[in-house]
């Protein structure tokens, strides 16, 4: 720092200021012993411009780029800065949106959203088997709807969620991909996921206080705890049937009855009517929900084998249950043709037995053509009974 500051030095002999009297300037000889009374501009040499101040009778040069530069070692001195830092890198919002867009992709695979999907159609087609008049569709009905619907999510989201919680070692055979498998959610992560959405699920449930929907939510939390938690007498996943019993309970029972009844006894403040609708929902959907419940551990027979999990693919082999859920699910037809075209209702009967004749012989077309040797091939092909799940949702309001 030193380096930057000029000496003070004394006159030479010869030298010459200028004093600015009146409005032009005088010239002065100065003696090497005498000093400038006045603030002057001087010449010395090669150095112009520089400053003569009267400092207690010592004159004292300073050159003005090294005040300055003297003055900017300071500031970057007490700052912390260097004079040749770097200026900070500008903000990369394509960064921020690529964050946004993975943590999102990470939470809509941790949801299944196949379940989220089937869960929000059910409840929907439920929902509209109690209306009986037009004018049934009002906002009070648009409102008991949206209030089953989130709590409804939010379970369902706590379920799936403890199941990948506890399956963690499986599921990095069976599915890879998801977020907990795959280590993009820690542990702790999980846990406050699910944690989160149990209560927020209740918390809508208790708020709504609907007790149709809050028996609902809390059923389905019982059930689907047991299903996966691995503690003593629970855990039913590694027992077919039993398993088996907890995705009929809820996706048939369940979703059926108690939103129907949110609906019905909630919303529109009616007696209980269980129609002709309803019980053949109920009835179809029991079909539906073992096929579910057998055919999602067809791909994940790998896993499930070497993790002790003693499910009907284990216990029976693939191709058995592959084709003993695609029977099933042609019974299940078979009776709603039958349905459809006992109806009293000319458009419902036409409706109702054209579409579940197309759906019968979509599924058994592409049944013939599965390789069960593809894993990818079976689960396209459970992905497609979720579809198949999806579309009966949509002919049940029209049975009559």
């Amino acid at each position: 720092m030193d380096s930057l500051l000029l000496r003070p030095f004394s006159f030479s002999p010869g030298l010459r200021c200028f004093s600015s009297r009146r409005g032009r300037f005088v010239s002065t000889q100065y003696s090497p012993n005498q000093a400038c009374k006045t603030t002057s501009r001087c010449t010395v040499g090669r150095s112009q411009g520089c400053l003569v101040r009267q400092t207690h009778g010592k004159s004292t040069y300073h050159g003005r780029l090294h005040e300055r530069l003297h003055e900017r070692s300071h500031i970057n001195a007490t700052s912390g800065d260097s004079i040749g830092s770097e200026p900070p890198k500008a903000y990369d919002s394509t960064s921020t949106w690529k964050s946004i867009l993975s943590s999102f992709n990470a939470f809509y695979r941790f949801s299944r959203p196949h379940t989220v999907i089937g869960t929000a159609i059910s409840i929907f087609s439920v929902s509209l088997l109690a209306i009986e008049d037009l004018p049934d569709i009002s906002p009070l009905f648009v409102t008991g709807l949206l209030e089953a619907v989130v709590a409804a999510l939010f379970m369902n989201v706590y379920i799936v969620g403890l199941n990948q919680l506890f399956d963690i070692e499986i599921d990095k055979v069976n599915k890879p991909d998801l977020p907990l498998a795959s280590g993009e959610y820690s542990v702790t992560t999980g846990i406050a996921i699910v944690s989160a959405f149990a209560v927020m699920s209740f918390g809508v449930g208790w708020v709504v206080g609907s007790w149709p929907l809050f028996w609902a939510l809390f059923i389905s939390f019982i059930l689907g705890t047991a299903y996966s938690i691995n503690i003593p007498f629970l855990r039913w996943k590694r027992f077919a049937v039993v398993a088996a019993l907890c995705i009929l309970a809820v996706r048939a029972v369940i979703v059926q009855l108690a939103f129907f009844l949110h609906m019905q006894t909630f919303v529109f403040r009616r007696p209980a009517n269980f129609s002709r609708p309803l019980i053949f929902a109920t009835a179809f959907m029991s079909f539906f929900s073992v096929v579910i419940a057998l055919f999602k551990d067809i791909p994940d027979i790998d896993g499930d084998r070497i993790f002790g999990i003693r499910s009907f693919s284990v216990r029976l082999g693939q191709r058995r249950v592959f084709w003993t859920c695609v029977y099933l699910l042609e019974m299940a037809y078979s009776v709603a043709l039958v349905i459809g075209a006992t109806s009293s209702c000319l458009w419902s009967k036409f409706v109702t037995v054209l579409g579940h004749a197309i759906l019968a012989s979509v599924l058994w077309n592409r049944a013939k053509s599965l390789d069960l040797m593809s894993k990818a091939a079976i689960t396209s092909f459970y992905m497609f009974v979720w579809k198949l799940f999806y579309a009966e949702y949509f002919l049940i309001p029209l049975v009559r």
